[in-house]
């Protein structure tokens, strides 16, 4: 078992997007609860929500953003892919800069129990940059093959095993 695994995770098998679904997921779970509120289906729980929602997402974001870091310095620098991966990182931390701005700035709204045009805003910029940043990650995946080892004849009960084997290694440049 090789060290990088720890952090990177196996071959076939990245830690990094498995981690940005838990950090999409809740800040979505935020902004759907801050809406909640701010349309009056939900008052004082929508509100508590979204804020408990933003605190736990800003806490994915960090363990999220490391093993993001920890792939990025992978990547030959310069490279296209390389850019792409680079825009992704910018983007997915100015949303969280602005997940934060509305934790902060919304502290008094949750003890309150209504969201406010200031955390209804920078909830709403967050998410417009959280789902552009994800549009970025998808196009690091799925256009430039980061982590990808197109295994297409592999068995499913091996692809789906994540243990590294010889083929997955090599498939990979481990």
């Amino acid at each position: 078992m090789k060290l990088n695994y720890l952090v990177r995770g196996l071959p076939g098998h990245p830690v990094h997007p498995p981690l940005t679904d838990a950090t999409i997921g809740t800040y979505t779970f935020a902004t759907v609860a801050a809406l909640a509120d701010v349309f009056g289906i939900s008052d004082n729980a929508a509100t508590q929500g979204w804020w408990l929602a933003l605190v736990l997402g800003l806490i994915f974001s960090g363990i999220t953003a490391i093993t993001g870091l920890i792939d990025w310095l992978t990547i030959i620098w310069g490279s296209e892919l390389w850019k792409t991966a680079t825009s992704h990182m910018i983007v997915m931390l100015s949303a969280t800069v602005f997940f934060l701005l509305a934790a902060i700035f919304g502290h008094d709204e949750f003890k309150t129990g209504n969201v406010e045009a200031d955390g209804l805003i920078l909830t709403l910029i967050g998410f417009g940059l959280l789902t552009l940043g994800g549009w970025l990650g998808g196009a690091v995946v799925f256009v430039h093959g980061m982590r990808v080892l197109k295994l297409v004849d592999e068995p499913a009960t091996r692809a789906a095993v994540p243990m590294p084997h010889p083929e997955k290694e090599r498939a990979e440049g481990s």
